[in-house]
Parts: C-alpha cells; sequence; structure tokens
C-alpha cells in the first residue's frame, strides 16, 4: 500500500470490509491535493464491482455506496461507485472521478484498475475546463462566506488543476506540484499550504483584494487555456470502455452462473 499519509489507519482493513470486490481504491481529498491537516479527514474513493444479478433483478441496485465514521480516532468517509456508473461519470466532463482514478495515494489496486487508467487519457476533452471553473466558483463563494483558507486552498487547486490539463493534457491534482508547473502561480500559496497543517478549519490571514485579483486572473488563464488547448470535443473512448466493463463484470462471474 502506498497511502504513507494517513498511518494512523488500517486502509487495507476497510477494504477488505467491503462487500462487493473493489476494482480499486485511493485516497483523495486534501490528502491527495498536498495539504492535509492534523484533524483532516480520509477520503476513500473508489470503485465496486456488483455480480450481474445485483444489475438485472428487480430489486434497485447500489451503484453508490457512502459510509462516514469514526475508526482509530480519524474520521473515515468512504464513497464507491459500481463500476458501470463510474464509467458513466468518467465518459462527462467530470474531473472529480478521473483524480480518483489517477491518484498516487492507492489502498487497492487490481489489473481492471490498471486498465481503466490506461484508458483515462481518452475521456479527457477541453470542456473539462468547465469542471474546473465551476468547482473554483463553488469554493471562493465559501471562502467569501466563512474567510476560512480551505476553501481558499481549494479555489486555487481547481484553476490550476484546469489550467495544467488544459495545457499539458494531464490530470494533475497535487497543489504543492501544480504551483511549480503553473506559471500564473500566485508565489504565497506555499505559505497558505503551509499554514492549513495546523488547523482544517482555520481562517485566511491574507490581503482580500490582493487574492480576489489572483483568482479572477486565474479564470482569465484557465478560459484562454481551453480556447488553445489541444484536447478535443468529445471522449473517444466509449466503445472501449464499453467492452471494458462487459469484461471486467463477466471475468468476476462464475462460469456456471453464465453458462447455466
Amino acid at each position: 500500500m502506498t497511502v504513507a499519509l494517513v498511518p494512523e489507519v488500517d486502509l487495507s482493513a476497510v477494504v477488505a470490509e467491503q462487500p462487493d470486490p473493489l476494482v480499486f481504491a485511493t485516497v483523495s481529498g486534501a490528502h491527495l491535493y498536498g495539504f492535509p491537516s492534523r484533524d483532516s479527514d480520509v477520503d476513500l474513493r473508489g470503485v465496486h464491482l456488483l455480480p450481474v444479478e445485483g444489475l438485472i433483478g428487480l430489486r434497485e441496485p447500489e451503484e453508490t455506496r457512502s459510509r462516514m465514521w469514526d475508526r482509530d480516532g480519524v474520521e473515515m468517509d468512504l464513497v464507491t461507485h459500481d463500476l458501470r456508473k463510474f464509467v458513466r461519470l468518467m465518459l462527462r466532463r467530470n474531473g472529480y472521478v478521473l483524480e480518483q482514478l489517477l491518484s498516487p495515494l492507492v489502498a487497492h489496486t487490481s489489473e481492471a484498475h490498471a486498465g481503466l487508467v490506461s484508458l483515462a487519457p481518452h475521456v479527457l476533452t477541453a470542456h473539462h475546463a468547465h469542471h474546473y471553473r465551476g468547482f473554483a466558483a463553488t469554493q471562493w463563494r465559501l471562502f467569501e462566506k466563512s474567510e476560512e483558507l480551505k476553501p481558499l486552498l481549494y479555489t486555487f487547486r481547481a484553476l490550476l488543476t484546469g489550467i495544467h490539463l488544459m495545457r499539458a493534457g494531464e490530470v494533475q491534482a497535487h497543489l504543492p506540484t501544480l504551483v511549480g508547473e503553473v506559471a500564473e502561480a500566485p508565489a504565497y500559496v506555499p505559505e497558505l499550504i503551509a499554514a492549513k497543517e495546523t488547523a482544517e478549519h482555520g481562517p485566511a490571514e491574507v490581503d482580500l483584494a490582493r487574492v480576489r485579483r489572483d483568482v479572477e486572473a486565474l479564470h482569465g488563464v484557465l478560459d484562454a487555456a481551453q480556447a488553445a488547448s489541444g484536447l478535443g470535443d468529445a471522449p473517444g473512448a466509449h466503445d472501449a470502455l464499453h467492452d471494458f466493463v462487459v469484461r471486467t463484470r463477466l471475468e468476476r462471474t462464475p462460469r456456471t452462473a453464465r453458462t447455466s
């Protein structure tokens, strides 16, 4: 397991407790973004694989499972989607699920996970900029209301991820890395990251006028990066992902059940 940022929790045990096999489970949220606090919760995200009868019977399938609880003194937030639903989300302009899929903080992986990762570049489009633009706007409104550091960092993270994606065709969610990759990133962002280490909901001690100008400028940079992006207008992996979902589901279904 490559997750070293949350040593207080045995994530492999959490994975083993799930009712259906997991294709993958990764850590998202502040740990992935590079600015966890001492009291940050652990956002575990992944894909579960329902049996065929769970999809074709009369009962509504559990396509999404969500649970929050305290484990070993750490707040856990677990969300998994069935493979079919997750792939459908991938085919939309949903950067969030791609960040989960491509997260380097891996609690559980599989051959199917690797296969899904290999298809991820083919679903990237210039329209993913809308996801990051919208997410940044939502976090900015939260910042204006609360003046807390967390939503401000989320604002910068979303804008810089979007800019980098439009330019490099790569999903990069780690804010300290993005500061080095995106030339227009404000020079004071590392100081904000360091300040968040002590408290999850601490105030943002910043020049509000300056921060507002910088956020507005980054929106303009994102707009320009989208206009100049070499990414296409539509995902190009629909058929390949369809085949992948069918193949993965059948491989997990006992042969006797398929031939009876």
